[in-house]
């Protein structure tokens, strides 16, 4: 299962920096994960400082 980032999304952007693959982008004012680019490798829930990352 993908992960997802929930609307604790503060936009810092530790997440988009940490993704292997790209599948992390700005939204409209919160990060959004494409699920058919995520591998579900985890690194960007460990480098939310606010935990709002979570697999769905």
């Amino acid at each position: 299962m993908a992960f997802k980032i929930s609307d604790g999304c503060v936009a810092c952007g530790a997440c988009e920096g940490m993704c292997p693959v790209g599948a992390i982008s700005m939204g409209d004012g919160k990060f959004e994960i494409d699920a058919d680019k995520c591998i579900e490798c985890g690194s960007c829930a460990g480098a939310c400082p606010t935990g709002s990352i979570s697999q769905e």
